[in-house]
């Protein structure tokens, strides 16, 4: 039996796209140019490529038209961490990491073992944490502006296991929620898991656009808003009290639920107060030590509004039973004698390093980043190819992500995420300028 018309030339499509007859970055026919080259409906075109498109061929740009992609960057790529050469740079993930900390774990850890209660790490623990690790915890969020009971925290296995069990207890497949146009792709990853409707919020640059954020839960049943209003990942703002109390008040009128990540918060000095400060009623807290301290150290934490705490630990029970009792050990004992609160300070002094020596090797070119934050974001024109770019930057050794990763809207923009936070400084200054040189003679030629 012959295949179908639609897939012999998906087949003839896919074979001119990996044979490099299509080179990355051709623009292909409109639906209808295609339809009328090949002698097929529109509806038959429009299927054409979004079988290519699925299979990560192609990219199809609002308003532009459909592309070519550049297939030696994989799909998941800026999403999935992959294992990066040790000869290369990875401006795609942070770990940051500080001189000394090797020498805190090591005496954490002998700390731990000549403790008392050692035998007590070994057995189960509570779900949601022991009371004293939850109060330890309780503590440090006082000194981030959050005042709360410690019966309304929960231990995770760090940030991004906080978000997942919020999910899998406040909601439910197909509910509607508000994002950003821009937002951390490991949201986007759990709302495709649980099959979520994601609905982008167009941005400015000091936060979401609070019109159309009304507009959208007047108009739609929006379940939850989920948010970083204290450095946003990736563009980097700290959304203005006046806009925190304004978002409030849309969560109050329209009935969602708040979900405010905090992952990045630690970084900004003297940030107006979190949302779960002014409005604990309605909002889940979400953040950890895996950004502050270590990216090994996966010890997370969430504070939730006293109804949602029971299905909150049961979705802890599912998933992790609790958070491994000798990382939480060593994560709660530095937070009470002051050697988290030291690590955070170090870290804001070498992010804000990093981002000065971004602006003068970046020189010229319309970043996009917080003073004291462990990215940036580098737009670029319309005309220009991202995947291409990253693709250059690879064949250099250099790992760095595009927009795809980030985006909840119909429109990818071009533009490239660098995250700062990896490579040592003197490594860090020549990648940049390598950076800088790829994107003007890719992009701004």
């Amino acid at each position: 039996m012959a295949a179908p018309r639609y897939k012999t030339l998906v087949d003839a499509l896919t074979a001119d796209i990996r044979s490099g007859r299509l080179a990355a970055g051709a623009r292909l026919p409109t639906h209808r140019g295609l339809a009328a080259r090949e002698g097929i409906a529109v509806v038959t075109a429009t299927r054409v490529y979004a079988e290519l498109e699925a299979m990560g061929l192609v990219s199809r740009e609002q308003g532009r038209g459909t592309f070519v992609r550049d297939i030696t960057v994989p799909t998941g790529h800026g999403i999935d961490q992959q294992l990066v050469p040790t000869d290369a740079v990875d401006l795609n993930f942070n770990y940051p990491s500080l001189p000394g900390q090797a020498d805190l774990l090591r005496q954490a850890l002998r700390e731990v073992a000549t403790s008392g209660d050692l035998d007590s790490l070994l057995r189960y623990q509570p779900h949601r944490g022991r009371p004293q690790d939850r109060a330890s915890i309780a503590r440090h969020l006082r000194r981030r502006g959050i005042t709360t009971d410690p019966d309304q925290i929960l231990i995770t296995s760090g940030a991004q296991h906080g978000l997942a069990i919020t999910v899998m207890a406040a909601l439910n497949a197909g509910d509607v929620i508000a994002v950003d146009a821009l937002t951390y792709p490991g949201f986007k990853v759990l709302a495709h898991a649980f099959h979520l409707d994601l609905e982008p919020v167009p941005t400015t640059a000091n936060g979401p656009n609070l019109d159309a954020l009304e507009e959208l839960c007047a108009t739609r049943p929006v379940r939850a808003i989920y948010t970083m209003p204290t450095l946003h990942n990736p563009l980097g703002w700290v959304i203005p009290a006046p806009d925190r109390t304004r978002l409030i008040e849309i969560a109050r009128q329209h009935g969602p639920l708040i979900i405010e990540d905090a992952s990045y918060a630690y970084l900004v000095e003297n940030p107006p107060p979190p949302l779960a400060a002014t409005a604990p009623d309605i909002t889940v807290y979400v953040s950890g030590l895996s950004k502050s301290i270590a990216t090994g150290l996966r010890v997370g934490f969430v504070v939730a509004p006293p109804s949602t705490v029971p299905s909150l630990e049961r979705a802890i029970r599912a998933t992790t039973w609790n958070t491994p009792a000798l990382t939480t050990a060593v994560a709660c004992r530095w937070l009470e004698d002051g050697t988290v609160d030291h690590l955070e300070a170090q870290k804001r002094d070498d992010a804000k390093a990093r981002q000065t020596l971004a602006r003068q090797e970046l020189a010229g070119l319309p970043v996009i980043s917080h003073p004291s934050s462990y990215f940036t974001w580098l737009p670029l024109p319309d005309d220009a190819r991202a995947d291409r770019l990253t693709a250059t930057l690879e064949r250099q050794n250099i790992s760095v992500s595009t927009a795809e990763p980030f985006t909840t809207s119909m429109h990818t923009p071009q533009a490239l995420r660098l995250a700062l936070g990896s490579p040592d400084l003197d490594r860090l200054q020549s990648t940049l300028r390598t950076v800088r040189r790829v994107a003007i003679e890719d992009a701004y030629s």
